[in-house]
C-alpha cells in the first residue's frame, strides 16, 4: 500500500507522511517536492523539475542523471513508493485533496456553484483557513514565485473579497473595519479592498473616518501611480459627501 503524502504550500513548506511529519531542508529538494506537488497523479517531465531545482543557475551536465539523484534523496525522505519513474518524467503518488493548493481549488469552485449564501460563505471560509502565509514560502524556486504564486494570490484575494461582500451583505461591519484595514495595509493599491473598507466604514456610520481613508488611498495612488482612484471608489467618496 502507497503511503499517504500530504504537502502544504499555502504558506511555509509542510510535509507529512502518513500522518508524521518529515522535515525537508535542502532548498531544492523542497523545489522539486513543491513541482511534483502541482501535479498529483501526472507525470512531470524530467525538464519541468530541472528548472525548477536549479532555478536560475546553470543546471549541470547530465540534467537526467542529477534529477535522478535528488527524487531518490526525496524518496528516501518520503518512502519509495511515495514517487514512480515514467519514461518522461516522475509521478507523485497523492490524493490531490492531501495537497492544500488542490484543495482550495476545489473549494473555491465549489463557494461558486453554492445554493446560498450561507453555504457560500463556508466554503470560502475553509478554504481560506487553508492558507497560512504566501504560497510557496520558503521554497527556493523562481519559476514557481513567476508562474504560480501570481494567480494564487489573486484567486485567494478574490475568494476573500467575495467573503468580505457576503458579510457585509448580513450586516457584520464591525469585525470587517479591523480586517479590512489589516488587509489594506498588506496589499496598499489594490483599491477594491480599499472600496470595501470605505463601504464598511460607512455602513458603520464612521463617515469622517472613511473620508480619511479615501484620502489616503487617493494620495498614494497619486504619488505611485500617478493617476486618480478606480471609478468605484470615486462613486463611494461622492456618496460619502452627500450628508
Amino acid at each position: 500500500m502507497s503511503a499517504a503524502v500530504s504537502v502544504k504550500l499555502l504558506g511555509p513548506l509542510q510535509v507529512a507522511v502518513n500522518g508524521e511529519r518529515v522535515p525537508l531542508t535542502a532548498g531544492r529538494l523542497c523545489a522539486l517536492l513543491a513541482v511534483l506537488a502541482l501535479s498529483p497523479g501526472r507525470t512531470v517531465t524530467i525538464d519541468r523539475l530541472a528548472t525548477a531545482v536549479w532555478a536560475d543557475e546553470d543546471p549541470p551536465g547530465n540534467i537526467r542523471r542529477s534529477v535522478q539523484t535528488y527524487v531518490a534523496r526525496l524518496r528516501n525522505a518520503l518512502g519509495t513508493s511515495t514517487i514512480s519513474t515514467e519514461s518522461t518524467g516522475y509521478v507523485l503518488h497523492a490524493d490531490p485533496e492531501d495537497i492544500d493548493i488542490h484543495q482550495f481549488v476545489r473549494l473555491v469552485g465549489a463557494a461558486s456553484t453554492a445554493p446560498d449564501g450561507t453555504l457560500e460563505r463556508a466554503r470560502l471560509a475553509k478554504a481560506l483557513d487553508l492558507w497560512r502565509g504566501m504560497p510557496f514560502e520558503g521554497v527556493p524556486c523562481a519559476s514557481l514565485e513567476a508562474s504560480e504564486a501570481p494567480w494564487l494570490l489573486e484567486s485567494y484575494l478574490t475568494a476573500l473579497e467575495r467573503r468580505i461582500d457576503l458579510d457585509i451583505s448580513i450586516g457584520r461591519h464591525e469585525g470587517l473595519v479591523v480586517e479590512l484595514s489589516r488587509l489594506t495595509a498588506s496589499h496598499p493599491l489594490r483599491e477594491s479592498l480599499w472600496a470595501r473598507l470605505l463601504l464598511t466604514l460607512k455602513k458603520s456610520g464612521r463617515r469622517a473616518d472613511a473620508l480619511v481613508r479615501y484620502e489616503t488611498i487617493r494620495s498614494r495612488i497619486a504619488d505611485e501611480l500617478g493617476t486618480n482612484p478606480d471609478p468605484v471608489l470615486q462613486q463611494i467618496h461622492a456618496e460619502l459627501l452627500v450628508r
